[in-house]
């Protein structure tokens, strides 16, 4: 019914306009939805800013750099020479020769403790061990080594000393592996040639999208060998690993035990029965492997290397699901950007946005808790040094006596687990606090498998190694595999 007065064709007009003018308006929104839809699609193909074209076969951060200024200047910063109480290093001045160019090293842990000379008599490591640096110099440490003028290292060294991936790659013929396998059969000198840069961006992040990825072979083969031993067979870690394991694994590349695995040198993660010290130590002894044969005593002994992936899967952090990067890399704000901090270092460096997100309490009493903790694996340690060089210095004055060879071989098998337990909490790099029961543990058996070795000397000795227990004897308790 029409309003009085007016006529009905006027009405229907205007309400064809109405419905016009409301068409237009609903097909204008959805119009600008779908365009919205598109831009954000575009942004996530694009989600930074572009200087430059990056690609594959960029291994200069500088380069990386323009796309990424604020990483780049955090990652620059990995030069600094920062210690904490049981950590880090200081930068001491030395003169420049032309066989050795650096101008700044830091301090001989040799030095600081006689007793690492005992513990590694015979091999490189006696001869030059220093404290650690940033990942800046972690390619010209290794290069001028004394290490390198007693022993010939292999170019498998260079796996987690330099930025390898395009070399690898280049050595393949595109595969990846082949050119692993290339490489670690050559001379070092001969391999150091063709690495330009120390570990660069373009091992960790694919360049296209910036996601995390796995580029050293050691891992990608030992971190299979590990997911088989728990039961999943052919894990490709850079399909099925989640984010958050990838915020561990491209630390874990590195960060780990390992060794030069037969004539071919080729490198190997000693996980394939997990990666508990038991583990890797019942590895070993089914291996037969040995990384030298000990000066002083004649037993043949290993060198853990830096096990801190190892380590960290047994203590709480992993177990709450808290990765490397967290801890190491934490995020921050600069301006309105949130970006993980690329000053790779300490946590004890950096409570306030490495440790604070999570406990609520002051940085003093933060630092507090950590430095007790590694105080307590400290003091561990160092009882633990001291009976495995009693061991070792009992085992040489038998060997003068004429002690019957059998009572020697079996002190010098106590000394291979002794010396072996206690490596991996020395060359482990946090003192205990990526997993500090864990780590007391390892030292308390280093100390126990010690004491037997020195009691196998004495005579009618009736000590009993670990494996071989009496009847009845409750077997040792073991912690679970990885987190």
């Amino acid at each position: 019914m029409t309003e009085p007065g007016k006529p009905r064709r006027l009405v229907g007009t205007k309400a064809v306009v109405l419905i016009a003018v409301l068409s237009a308006v609903a097909t204008a929104s959805i119009t600008a939805l779908l365009v919205n839809i598109m831009e954000r699609k575009q942004e996530a193909l694009n989600p930074f800013y572009r200087v430059v074209e990056l690609n594959d076969t960029i291994t200069d951060p500088a380069v990386w750099g323009k796309n990424f200024p604020l990483q780049y200047d955090d990652y620059k910063r990995t030069v600094d020479q920062q210690r904490t109480r049981y950590g880090g290093s200081e930068a001491l001045a030395r003169t420049p020769t032309q066989a050795d160019p650096r101008s700044v090293v830091a301090q001989s842990r040799l030095e600081e403790d006689p007793r690492l000379k005992t513990m590694w008599a015979g091999y490189a490591f006696a001869t030059d061990f220093r404290e650690e640096r940033g990942h800046a110099h972690m390619l010209e440490d290794q290069t001028f080594t004394e290490r390198q003028h007693v022993t010939a290292q292999p170019g498998t060294c260079i796996h987690c000393h330099g930025s390898v991936y395009v070399p690898y790659k280049k050595l393949g013929d595109g595969d990846l592996i082949k050119g692993f396998e290339k490489m670690n059969v050559m001379p070092f000198a001969e391999a150091r040639k063709l690495v330009e840069h120390p570990v660069s961006c373009i091992d960790c992040h694919d360049p296209t999208n910036m996601q995390l990825r796995v580029t050293r072979p050691g891992f990608i083969e030992g971190i299979a060998a590990l997911k088989a031993s728990q039961g999943v067979q052919n894990f490709r870690v850079n399909q099925d690993a989640t984010r958050q394991e990838m915020r561990t694994y491209v630390c874990g590349q590195c960060h780990v035990e390992y060794y030069f695995k037969g004539k071919e040198k080729r490198l190997t993660y000693p996980w394939a029965k997990g990666i508990t010290i038991e583990q890797i130590m019942a590895y070993y002894d089914e291996d037969g492997h040995t990384d030298w044969t000990h000066k002083l005593s004649g037993a043949k002994v290993l060198k853990a290397q830096h096990p801190e992936f190892e380590m960290y899967n047994q203590g709480i952090h992993a177990r709450s699901g808290v990765a490397c990067a967290d801890c190491h890399m934490p995020y921050k704000r600069e301006g309105a950007m949130k970006v993980s901090d690329h000053h790779v270092r300490s946590p004890l460096l950096n409570i306030n946005r490495a440790c604070q997100t999570c406990h609520k309490w002051s940085e003093a009493e933060l630092l507090d808790r950590a430095q007790t903790i590694q105080t307590r694996t400290f003091q561990t340690r160092n009882i633990a040094m001291d009976a495995l060089v009693d061991l070792i210095h009992d085992i040489e004055a038998g060997q003068k006596a004429g002690l019957p060879e059998d009572t020697l071989a079996k002190a010098r098998g106590l000394q291979r687990r002794a010396q072996f337990y206690l490596d991996f909490v020395e060359a482990e790099n946090s003192m205990g606090f990526h997993a500090d029961q864990e780590a007391v543990r390892i030292l308390s058996n280093s100390i126990n498998f010690s004491r037997l070795g020195q009691n196998a000397l004495r005579p009618g000795d009736a000590s009993t190694a670990p494996s071989e227990r009496p009847a009845g004897a409750p077997a040792p308790v073991t912690p679970q595999g990885a987190h």
